[in-house]
């Protein structure tokens, strides 16, 4: 195929060929991630009793006077994303002219949404709409408006907004290293402001804070699911619910993890992707059929279209009026969550791009999935807010008490609620495998300088430090840990998103250079595609043994 494509084959065969007894790393990114990594879980179970206070002063400081940082950015980069949606670099193909894709659309669908959401949908999609049900600072709660209002914050924080994110960092790391040859790396897309330098500190720095970010926002989902385990083991066995048996849990679901990171990306994550798709559509369907039916249809397209209407307004709303300090808790934690998130799903989501054309990849990435999302966030959302305004109530009281019992407390209103929560937890478990393995995938490919077949013995390492990190948050603190360590680790990413927008422009400006051709009597423009030589350059990667 092409040169690209040769070199991901050559990895994939020297891979075989050495085994699993081989380490081909970059030293500085991979220890001292793991070192900053390893300091903050021994920190956290040394102080535990001080640890929880400490997480909460943080995160009410970084929002107080950042919040607004995490606003402008999220905005920032959706209005980018949308200009090159429609905008003149729309044509070019990842990978080049005669790329064509490595998976089929629906498996590429299957990894995209598996990586980008998966256990956060199920642990919010109840539990969200009814917290802005009951308390919001827009609407008087329990109202009519407080219901449409709870679906339009839920659509915000689920919608448009994190799926451009991931569409950014995505296509800037598919670009650079398709298109221009340079490693699959986080650094990889700044290339165009720092030039060569890339390949030293400030790369590193880059590398660095992508590989922390990323360990954390892929373990607060981890701890988020862990959380909804426990609490539908609870519901059908009667464990009951602790940190002690999450610990346990994370463990139990860490190790089943580990076929998946040795099958690898193909036979491992795809597989798993497309059967937690096909169980949760499955779980979905079923609440849409026996619930209210007509009711979540007509709710559909209102949702959609008061979330068109009022997305300008609330989507740059930042409480200066109000003075409150509703959204540290909601939309702060959500920003901070997605573009913690970014560099784990972007580089996921390029890993799985290539053949793929930049107007096909925006569109794949941004509006597929944000329209699986609002349906998802409508079946279980909107049947909840039915249950609770016309039918027997008691579902928001759940949520306030227990946020993880909020879908099991939803599915007790439904026949076979025992066969539809055990298939709960099997969506959630294989959404939990699929988010450890895709994240220390991802790790791997950066801390192993770019290598885009990072070794098995590296992934296995970091799915294991990904489930340590989720524990300890729990034991440290729970949500609140969970929350904060998203936010701490989103806010200086925040900035290297602004500066990937602009280095990603500068780079497609230079790959498609605009001439005038004539065809018959009729002048047009089209872009002459520049035959730059890829770079040879690696990033410092080095095999240990």
């Amino acid at each position: 195929m092409t040169e690209i494509r040769d070199k991901q084959q050559v990895g994939g065969e020297q891979e075989k060929e050495q085994g699993w007894f081989h380490l081909d790393i970059h030293p500085q990114v991979f220890f001292i991630s793991a070192a900053l990594i390893v300091f903050f879980v021994v920190t956290t179970i040394v102080f535990q009793q001080y640890v929880g206070d400490i997480f909460e002063q943080m995160q009410n400081a970084i929002s107080d006077y950042a919040g607004w940082l995490f606003i402008w950015t999220v905005n920032i980069v959706l209005v980018f994303i949308l200009v090159l949606l429609a905008g003149r670099f729309g044509d070019i193909r990842l990978g080049g002219p005669d790329a064509r894709p490595e998976f089929s659309t629906p498996g590429w669908f299957a990894m995209l949404f598996s990586a980008g959401m998966g256990i956060g949908l199920l642990f919010y999609g109840v539990a969200e709409p009814m917290f802005h049900y009951v308390a919001n600072p827009l609407t008087e709660p329990g109202t009519t408006e407080a219901a449409r209002k709870a679906m339009d914050i839920t659509f915000l924080h689920w919608g448009l907004h994190p799926w451009a994110i991931y569409s950014m960092v995505g296509l800037s790391l598919a670009f650079f290293s398709f298109n221009r040859g340079l490693p699959l790396s986080i650094r990889t897309a700044f290339y165009p402001l720092f030039g060569d330098r890339i390949y030293g500190w400030a790369g590193n720095i880059i590398d660095i804070l992508a590989t922390v970010a990323t360990l954390f926002g892929v373990a607060t989902s981890l701890g988020l699911g862990v959380q909804q385990v426990n609490a539908g083991l609870d519901y059908l066995l009667g464990i009951g619910q602790s940190p002690t048996i999450q610990v346990i849990l994370i463990g139990c679901i860490t190790a089943v993890a580990t076929w998946s990171v040795i099958k690898g990306l193909d036979k491992g994550i795809r597989r798993l992707s497309e059967i937690n798709i096909g169980f949760a559509a499955l779980l979905a369907l079923f609440v849409m059929l026996v619930g209210p039916t007509l009711f979540v249809m007509d709710a559909l397209l209102e949702n959609i279209g008061y979330y068109i209407q009022h997305l300008p307004q609330l989507s740059t709303w930042n409480e200066t009026y109000e003075h409150t300090q509703w959204q540290q808790g909601w939309t702060i934690f959500y920003w901070s969550w997605w573009i913690a998130w970014s560099p784990f799903v972007g580089m996921f989501i390029a890993r799985v791009s290539y053949g793929r054309s930049i107007r096909q990849f925006i569109l794949g990435v941004l509006l597929v999935p944000t329209m699986v999302t609002f349906l998802w966030l409508t079946i279980f959302g909107n049947t909840a807010l039915f249950i609770e305004m016309f039918g027997a109530g008691g579902i928001a009281r759940s949520v306030q008490e227990n946020i993880p019992v909020s879908l099991f407390v939803l599915l007790e209103n439904f026949p076979l609620s025992v066969v539809t929560s055990s298939l709960a937890i099997i969506v959630i478990t294989t959404f939990f495998v699929t988010s450890s393995d895709s994240g220390s995938m991802v790790i791997d490919i950066i801390t192993s300088g770019g290598n885009p077949n990072p070794p098995v013995l590296s992934r296995l390492f970091w799915a294991i430090l990904e489930g340590v990190v989720a524990a300890s948050l729990l034991v440290g603190g729970g949500l609140v840990a969970l929350q904060t360590a998203t936010i701490i680790t989103g806010l200086p990413f925040a900035l290297v998103l602004l500066g990937m927008c602009l280095a990603l422009y500068r780079g497609l400006s230079e790959y498609a250079a605009p001439s005038e051709i004539t065809v018959g009597a009729r002048e047009t423009r089209q872009f002459k595609i520049k035959t730059k030589p890829p770079l040879d350059k690696t990033f410092g990667r080095r095999r240990l043994w």
